[in-house]
Formats: C-alpha cells, structure tokens, sequence
C-alpha cells in the first residue's frame, strides 16, 4: 500500500513541477504581452483588461479660445480634458504584417479639451499608431498618423516613438523615453521615485520640456499674430510642459497623470501672450478607477508569473520528497519481513542444546544400565 501510494505521490510531484515550468516559461511571457482583443471600457460595460477612459481637469487656467468667424480670444476658466482608447483588433490583424507580426497591436487615440460647464470644444486630436507587444512602446510604422486640430502629420515625417498610453508591464525603475504630441517626438521620462497613491505603490516618472520652439504652419502663427499681437510681422509660440506620470509597476497601467503645459505666442514686436496656462491633474474617479484596473491585472499577473509557479513547484517538490520516502519504507518493510521470515527456518533445523541426562549417556562408552561382565 505504501509502494502504491508513494508512486502515485511521486507522479503528481512530477506532473506539478511540469506545469510550474510550463506556467513559468510559456505562460506567464504570454499575459506579459499587449492582448489582440483589447477593448474600450464605459460605464455601462468593462469587459475583462479593458483600458479606461480618463479625464483630468485644469482649474483656473488660461485658453485660446478659436470660433468660425471670431477673433482668436484667450479665455479663463476650467479645462477638461478627455482621452480614449480603441484598440483596433481588426486594422491590427490586416496591417501587422512582416516583422510586426505577431509583435505589434494597432491603438486609435481620441481627445477632446472642453470648457465647463459651457462645453464649448477648445482642442481635439486623433492618433493611430502601433504598439509593441512587450514594451508599450510606439513603433515604426507607415501607416501611423497624429491629427491634432484638423493639422495631420500622416507620412510627414513624424514617427511616433517611445512609450504612450502605457508602460511596460512589470516596469523598471529606470528612465524611458516618452511621446510628446506637441513636439512631435520622443524626450526622457525620468523615473523620479515610488509613492503611495490611494494606498497603491506607485513609480514616479517626471518629464521636463524646456521652453521649445513649435514647428506651427505659417498661416496658424499668422492668424494669431493679427488677433493677438497686431503691428507684429512674424513670431512663434514657445511651448513647455512638465509631465508627471504614475505608473503601477507589475501592469505598466497609469494610475494618475500630471500635466503643467504653457504655450506662449513670442512676436517680434509687442508683449507676449499666454495662449495656454493649464495644470491638468486626473479626477478622483479617474484615479479610482485607474487604481482598480490596475490592482486586478496586477494580481492576475502575479498570480501567473510568481505565485502559481512557485506555489506548484513547491507542492512538486513535497510530493517528491514524500513519494520517496513512502516508497523507501515500504522497500525497508517488505526487507525486514522477508529477513524475519527467513531466520526462522535456520533456528527451527538447529538442534536444542543437550540435557544433562542426555550428556551423562552420551559420555558412557555403553548404556548406563549395562552390568559389568563377571570375571572367573
């Protein structure tokens, strides 16, 4: 019985330690990676790793304010800014072809900056772009586009690089490097710390852009020039930002996002203006909801890459370990009752020890009562 089970123990260790190893190196690289099916979340439907909506809010800040047949005017006020995520299942199907198949995933991208509680639409933008499926990172791709204000840099020239919407999951405490929309291409992101966010463990990441030239057309400069700074023949809008960017570091999700963007129209004649003075920060509900699309696949992919494995290989190991022990004392039981059984039949064909009567006849050369022969 004990032989029996000790097998079986002995299987079930192997057959655990298996699929540790298998969950270890085959499964857990897989969850590791952007999924094809990713979609939109809203209030009414979250499908399972789904990317939310998010919405930050700039109080009291100041905004260029552009209507058909008005003056460009600069107003004050709050400033919500919305961005949305959808995955292209299909485009990423029919366009990832060559080296990017298999290793890249199309995103569209859609904001829209609004004045509350007016709701007057003050920007818009849209994107398409590929994302590698390990890093997050934007690639290279020719089909790609950015769209901002009805201004599209398709085959322009831009090529989107570095990390976007997302970081990579299980992300490092290291410096990235990071779109920037307005500039049109990728700066540092440094890593800046950890920090408790809501209870959450957090990487700071901050990226800091100096006062830079925009490369803005002509007759968008122009415009602002004749309504804002008038008498002036040429000029440009000088923009900065400080970008501030918590990650959650085993989902790459962002949990909560800063943004301190001014953007300056410089004339070459006259005062400057501040089209664009805004602190953008995410709203508590986006920061709720950040944090608990984050915390579920951070326990998922622990659960995958760390506690199962271990979890199995630990079980492997101790049924190992006790399959072998059970086999070995049912060998050293079966050992012991067949070395009793055999020296039994040994003491059984020795003879007994002589008793003293025995030994008193044995030493007489005849038999005790034989009379001794009469002489003559």
């Amino acid at each position: 019985m004990k032989a029996r089970l000790g097998a079986v123990l002995f299987g079930i260790g192997v057959l655990c330690l298996v699929v540790a190893a298998g969950t270890a190196f085959y499964v857990a690289p897989s969850v590791t990676k952007l999924p094809y099916d990713l979609t939109l979340c809203n209030a009414d439907d979250k499908p399972e790793g789904c990317l939310k909506r998010s919405v930050a809010v700039a109080e009291n800040a100041k905004f260029l304010q552009l209507k058909a047949g008005i003056p460009p005017t600069v107003q004050s006020g709050t400033l919500e800014a919305t961005t949305e995520v959808a995955p292209q299942a299909g485009t990423t199907e029919k366009e990832m072809t060559g080296d990017l198949s298999g290793e890249a995933v199309v995103w569209d991208v859609f904001g829209t900056v609004k004045w509350t509680p007016s709701n007057d639409v003050i920007s818009q933008y849209s994107a398409e772009f590929a994302l590698d499926r390990e890093t997050a990172a934007a690639v290279k791709w020719d089909k790609q586009y950015l769209d901002t204000d009805g201004e599209s840099s398709t085959n322009d020239g831009v090529e989107m690089v570095g990390q976007t919407y997302k970081f990579p999951f299980f992300t490092q405490q290291k410096d990235y490097e990071y779109f920037d929309r307005d500039l049109r291409k990728a700066q540092p992101i440094k890593f800046d710390g950890t920090e408790k966010i809501k209870g959450t463990e957090a990487y700071r990441f901050v990226q800091v852009i100096g006062e830079t030239d925009l490369n803005m057309p002509a007759a968008s400069v122009g415009a602002l020039l004749g309504a804002l700074a008038p008498g002036a023949t040429s000029g440009k809008v000088v923009y900065s930002n400080t970008r501030t960017i918590w990650v959650e570091p085993v989902s790459g999700n962002f949990v909560k996002v800063r943004e301190q963007q001014k953007k300056t129209l410089v004339p070459n004649q006259g005062q400057s203006t501040d089209i664009l003075d805004g602190d953008f920060v995410y709203t508590d509900a986006t920061i709720d909801s950040s944090l608990a699309s984050a915390g579920d696949n951070r326990d998922k992919l622990q659960l995958i890459n760390r506690t199962l494995p271990i979890g199995l290989a630990v079980l492997g190991v101790l049924a190992l370990i006790a399959g072998l022990w059970l086999a070995i004392s049912a060998r050293r039981t079966a050992s012991a009752a067949r070395h009793r059984a055999d020296g039994g039949d040994d003491d059984a064909s020795v003879a007994a020890p002589p008793t003293e009567q025995q030994e008193v006849t044995s030493g007489a050369p005849g038999r005790a009562d034989e009379k001794e022969p009469e002489r003559s």
